[in-house]
């Protein structure tokens, strides 16, 4: 009834709908501990989306097959689901600032005035930079620099130092906002510096994600500490460096210089 490459593909879709899962796990935490400072309802139901889409490919391929075994007709792709409403208390302003990110953990979801959801589109075709991404040092001489840190003190350091040199940067404070960001100026950065730790999903996953993006991603991790077999697997993947936290403004500036040389040269 079902053959080898069916239950391949069960298994490849049971361990996406499982990661989704964890992923709104974690945004309904963040939103009942931070109601109101992020819109994580969102980020939440656009997950709940995409696990109801996975979760009726699933129900079709069986049920076809089990029909196609049995002499009955194969069902007609029905609607995918529709995500369901979520509420919250408050909603902030799409002008507010993004706020310092908080550390992860796993409960409920709070409630209140409906949001409706927006599903994220992968379009590669440049558009314009959400308005609360803004570019600092828009008039610099050097490339554009996506810096990807939630550690406020750091994060200013780091884009400060760049913009001295003449660097354009855009802050993005979790991996969501840096995905976000990406999908809509990838043609224009030059490089990603990515910590790992991030609220909502960490750097590993993140890098996965900008790769499905665009596969020749330019990316260095920065982190006071990873663990050695996910940063071996990200650099055999692709990854052009790693910087070790706590770093000077030389050794930041060294590695970004020479990542970007480096990208430019002609692959043999």
């Amino acid at each position: 009834m079902l053959d080898h490459e069916d239950l391949k593909w069960i298994a490849t879709a049971s361990t996406e709908l499982n990661s989704i899962l964890q992923q709104i796990s974690r945004y309904a935490d963040l939103a009942k501990q931070h109601k109101g400072e992020y819109n994580y309802i969102e980020m939440m139901a656009d997950r709940v989306e995409m696990a109801s889409k996975k979760s009726q490919e699933l129900f079709d391929r069986v049920t076809s097959k089990i029909l196609a075994a049995t002499g009955g007709k194969a069902p007609a792709q029905s609607e995918p689901a529709k995500a369901p409403a979520f509420t919250v208390l408050q909603h902030p302003e799409k002008s507010a600032p993004v706020p310092q990110m908080p550390t992860r953990s796993k409960q409920g979801v709070p409630a209140g005035r409906r949001v409706k959801p927006q599903r994220r589109t992968l379009s590669p075709a440049p558009v314009e930079a959400p308005p609360e991404f803004k570019v600092r040092n828009p008039k610099g001489n050097r490339e554009l620099i996506l810096v990807v840190e939630d550690e406020v003190e750091i994060a200013e350091f780091v884009c400060q130092t760049l913009m001295d040199e003449g660097y354009k940067v855009i802050l993005a404070n979790d991996g969501f906002d840096a995905l976000k960001i990406y999908q809509h100026v990838s043609n224009q950065i030059g490089l990603v510096i990515l910590d790992f730790f991030l609220p909502v999903m960490d750097g590993d996953a993140v890098f996965e994600e900008l790769r499905a993006l665009n596969p020749n991603v330019n990316v260095v991790l920065s982190s006071g500490f990873a663990e050695q077999s996910k940063l071996s697997t990200m650099l055999s993947h692709g990854l052009r460096g790693f910087i070790p936290k706590p770093y000077t403004r030389a050794k930041l500036l060294e590695q970004v210089r020479s990542t970007l040389d480096a990208a430019r040269q002609p692959s043999r």
